[in-house]
């Protein structure tokens, strides 16, 4: 590889550090190459993506970005799954395809300024989505509101009860 094409190589992976949310370092030795088609498909359905990187080039961005504590996650193989608009869905999409294809495993990420080891990446995968997570914050915030206009309906209510109770006693 020439030089040019290392500079470039290290400004683009620079690039991806910088934008993506949350980062998903894996080994994928003994998988297909259809196989890391079909992951690279799922990531960039959801806007998501799946680099396989130089341990050597991404090291140096590491190191020029700070996170020099994921630097030992980059030996051997190691394909990059990150995405910049959701967070948790590289680890999502990530340990799901683990799950199916036993040669993928799922070394560690990054996210937020701190590592994550493998027992992290799981857990952040098994949370629910944004989307559930904004319809139950919402409807925390209705809650309020909804039990209230109840007890305000509730009143009218139990008086015209009681009314019809005393027209019943009254014409038996």
């Amino acid at each position: 590889m020439r030089k040019e094409e290392k500079v470039a190589q290290i400004e683009s992976l620079a690039e991806r550090v910088q934008k993506a949310k949350t980062l998903i370092f894996a080994d994928y030795r003994g998988l297909k190459v259809s196989e890391v088609t079909e992951l690279r498909r799922k990531l960039r359905k959801d806007n998501g993506s799946l680099k396989v990187v130089k341990n050597r080039l991404m090291k140096r961005v590491l190191k020029e970005k700070g996170m020099e504590a994921v630097a030992k996650y980059f030996s051997g193989p190691t394909a990059v799954a990150s995405s910049d608009a959701d967070p948790v869905l590289p680890a999502k999409i990530m340990m799901e395809f683990a799950r199916a294809h036993a040669h993928l495993k799922v070394k560690g990420g990054f996210m937020d300024g701190r590592e994550l080891g493998p027992n992290e990446v799981d857990v952040l995968a098994k949370m629910p989505s944004r989307e559930v997570l904004l319809s139950r914050a919402l409807a925390s915030l209705n809650a309020p509101a909804t039990n209230f206009a109840g007890v305000l309906a509730a009143v009218p209510r139990k008086l015209l009860y009681a009314l019809n109770a005393i027209k019943e006693t009254k014409q038996a």
